[in-house]
């Protein structure tokens, strides 16, 4: 019979194969069975499942939930080799995991954000213009931060108007047309680009730092909520308010808007939204069409123009 630490690289290579990254849960799995091992245990037990997942101190309570929710799965699929094997039930450490609250930018919003990134003052002069570009991409694309910041040179087709968006969530890749005006501000910054580093050694990603290497991930959001603070949209001292993840909800808002304005019917055109935002489920994209007043005086609108056509 496999060990646990087999049985485990097992499960990891299988689940990733089918798409799934499980780089947190990979790496507090490997701890898990590491901590099984301490304990000389051949099976998965709830007792020591529950203790590992419990381990951590002064943390919430969803991360106890989290980290034993992995040791579940896991063990799933361990029983079947091992019948030995306890399964940790639902009702250990129970939680329901909250998302953030999604923020509605206003057209003005966006304009100011993208207008304070070209003021950032910087001794590279292509650094507003990235983080310009960046923001403003994010606004009317729909892309998650970690795919805009992983686009290549390669990745963007001015002639056709369409980016590849490669490798995201479980694995797949996948087309974004761009309006002509998006293309127009790409266009114009891939010639700065090309002037800045002309004859110069950087990496291939589209938007690279002042030493030519691709963006960090904290200094995007460092650098987002200084421009957030500038032009009013957190306090000086707030430490939460609008994400950069949120214009991929009011990307997905303003479209459903559109349809329903231009009488056309959204249910119907959903798995398009939900291909274009690169979800796996439509159901996965029906929680970022919720909140906005806009889109419930639309469906209203047409479910009493529905009522009033009945005999």
């Amino acid at each position: 019979m496999n060990t646990l630490r087999q049985a485990l690289n097992e499960y990891l290579r299988m689940r990733r194969a089918l798409g799934f990254k499980l780089q947190d849960a990979g790496r507090e799995l490997s701890d898990f069975v590491s901590f099984m091992e301490c304990h000389h245990a051949s099976y998965i037990s709830r007792p020591l499942a529950l203790a590992w997942a419990r381990q951590p101190s002064g943390v919430q309570p969803t991360e106890w939930a989290r980290r034993l929710s992995w040791v579940r799965m896991f063990a799933r699929y361990r029983s079947a080799m091992d019948p030995r094997t306890q399964i940790p039930s639902p009702g250990l450490l129970p939680y329901r995991p909250q998302r953030a609250r999604p923020y509605l930018y206003s057209e003005r919003e966006i304009r100011e954000l993208l207008r304070a990134a070209l003021r950032l003052p910087s001794d590279d002069e292509l650094q507003p213009w990235t983080y310009h570009c960046l923001f403003g991409l994010l606004s009317v694309s729909g892309l998650r931060l970690g795919e805009a910041r992983n686009l290549r040179l390669d990745d963007v087709d001015l002639d056709a108007a369409v980016l590849t968006v490669r490798g995201t969530k479980f694995g797949k890749s996948r087309l974004v047309p761009l309006h002509a005006s998006t293309r127009k501000v790409l266009a114009d910054y891939l010639v700065r680009r090309e002037r800045r580093w002309a004859g110069r050694t950087v990496s291939s990603h589209l938007f690279v730092n002042r030493c030519g290497n691709r963006l960090d991930i904290g200094q995007i959001h460092r650098i987002f909520y200084r421009l957030s603070r500038q032009i009013g949209l957190r306090g000086p001292t707030d430490r939460h308010g609008p994400r950069l993840h949120d214009m991929r909800h009011r990307f997905a808002s303003r479209t459903l808007l559109r349809w329903y304005r231009n009488g056309e019917d959204p249910e119907r055109r959903m798995p398009i939204l939900s291909a274009y935002l690169g979800h796996v489920h439509c159901s996965d994209t029906f929680w970022y069409l919720n909140a906005m007043p806009e889109l419930m005086r639309e469906a209203m609108a047409r479910l009493e123009r529905r009522w009033e056509t009945v005999p």
